[in-house]
């Protein structure tokens, strides 16, 4: 080798070596091309699964009590018990009491925010993406032989803390008849027998569509996925389970890096057609946004070009879009059968408790600045600045710190539809009204904030 050539290979091997000593740059872009093989990558993954999941239930575990302690009478519409009582947990020695006393800064130096007041990590942050409960896997496997199985993780949350399953489904153009499932979950199988003759046609299309499987990020033809056999997709309705919620969790699309990214629990399409916003942070203006945003970007981590690669499917928008978002605006609220047309209490069949916990509501506990009659929500985005009262840091693989303007969800059918917050933090409405009393200041007593309880569940 002469001289020429030995300078410029010892170039090479110094730029070699630089670049394996850099750190990884962050970009807003996915690999388009893996390097690892699938089965390299699946084997690599079933490997490390135990300990993933082991991290997230210690991590649970450390913030909340996770027993299955259901309110004494209380139950979804179709009979699921509503879990009761404060989940989240205290520092040793500290009382709800003495924390909504403290200063912000107080709680923020002392680090006493309870951590079940934090931010929710994705079962696997780092690597995240769509996992559903055991029950809606083990039900389209049975319907459709669909599964829904990744082989690197497993939903994290107890199916009690979760809404029932199947969830009723009511039309804002048939009250009358009620439950329009049948109790059954709603798929590609039983769809057309449910809803012939009670639909138009274009709104069965736009339910069909709403059922059909098209491909996602963790589950489509590619290697580059977490089901161990090519698959068909995702429907809309595998996490929207008959128009609902079922507590399927995900990590939104719209931030980067990937740690500040955050976890979204389902939320239920129940009165989108008096929503205006959509999209937990997105503010969307219209459902038919939403629609098509989800299937040309969210489905695949607001990456076009993975989309493209996996095989996004793109909805024609004057017929595919408008048929789907067509069905959704009649997906109403549950009956509330104590409520009148202004969406109050009927003094007549409410108790006192309830009566009480109305008056907080519109008063004292402040709750309807954001959420008011008769369906209980602004349609606008509030900035709760919880970041007040703790100190930014990485809780497994999450940094917990602003979360910045948050949509009012609707309140109506709220005990139908744990747990609560965008990313479903709190586990339960006396976790919820826990939060809020001590975020917003309001100094709410015990009994107060029972009575609070007592009338959300009959919203």
């Amino acid at each position: 080798m002469n001289t020429k050539h030995l300078q410029i290979g010892l170039v090479a091997l110094a730029c070699v070596g630089t670049s394996l000593g850099q750190e990884e740059k962050k970009t807003s872009y996915q690999p388009v091309v893996f390097k690892e093989e699938f089965t390299a990558t699946m084997v690599r993954m079933k490997a490390e699964k135990a300990a993933v999941m082991q991290r997230q239930k210690d991590l649970l575990l450390s913030r909340y009590d996770l027993k299955n302690a259901p309110a004494a009478g209380v139950t979804m519409t179709r009979g699921k018990p509503v879990q009761g009582g404060v989940r989240v947990k205290l520092a040793p020695g500290l009382t709800w009491e003495q924390l909504a006393v403290m200063t912000p800064k107080e709680i923020h130096d002392g680090e006493l925010f309870p951590p079940g007041f934090l931010p929710l990590p994705h079962p696997n942050h780092a690597e995240g993406g769509m996992v559903f409960p055991q029950f809606e896997i083990d039900e389209l496997k049975r319907q459709e032989g669909r599964d829904l199985t990744r082989f690197d993780l497993d939903f994290d949350l107890p199916d009690h803390l979760l809404p029932e399953f199947p969830a009723p489904m009511f039309l804002t153009t048939r009250p009358d008849l009620g439950d329009v499932s049948q109790g059954k979950l709603v798929t590609m199988d039983n769809y057309f027998e449910l809803f012939d003759g009670i639909l138009n046609p274009k709104q069965i299309e736009g339910l069909r569509l709403l059922l059909t499987p098209f491909p996602q990020q963790q589950f489509n033809q590619t290697s580059d996925r977490r089901s161990e056999r090519p698959h068909r997709g995702v429907a809309c309705f595998d996490c929207h389970a008959n128009g609902h919620a079922n507590g399927a969790t995900h990590l939104a699309g719209d931030v980067r890096p990937q740690e500040h990214r955050h976890r979204i629990v389902t939320p239920s399409l129940r009165g989108v057609n008096i929503q205006r916003l959509f999209g937990s942070q997105r503010a969307l203006k219209s459902v038919e946004d939403f629609t098509e945003f989800e299937q040309r970007a969210a489905y695949f981590d607001g990456d076009p070009v993975t989309a493209i690669k996996k095989g996004s499917n793109m909805l024609e928008r004057g017929s595919q879009v408008h048929a789907m978002a067509e069905f959704q605006e009649l997906l109403d609220f549950p009956p509330a059968p104590k409520l009148d047309v202004f969406g109050k209490l009927d003094p007549l069949k409410a108790s006192a408790a309830e009566l009480r916990g109305q008056e907080l509501f519109f008063g004292k506990a402040q709750c309807v600045v954001c959420h008011a009659p008769p369906y209980y929500t602004d349609n606008s985005m509030h900035n709760l600045a919880a970041e007040r009262f703790f100190k930014t840091k990485s809780i497994n693989g999450l940094i917990a710190c602003a979360d910045g303007p948050i949509k009012t969800f609707p309140l109506r059918g709220i005990k139908d539809a744990p747990p609560y917050l965008h990313d479903g933090r709190l586990l339960t409405l006396e976790d919820t009204v826990e939060y809020f009393n001590l975020i917003l200041g309001v100094k709410l007593s015990v009994d107060e904030k029972v009575d609070l309880v007592a009338f959300l569940r009959q919203l």
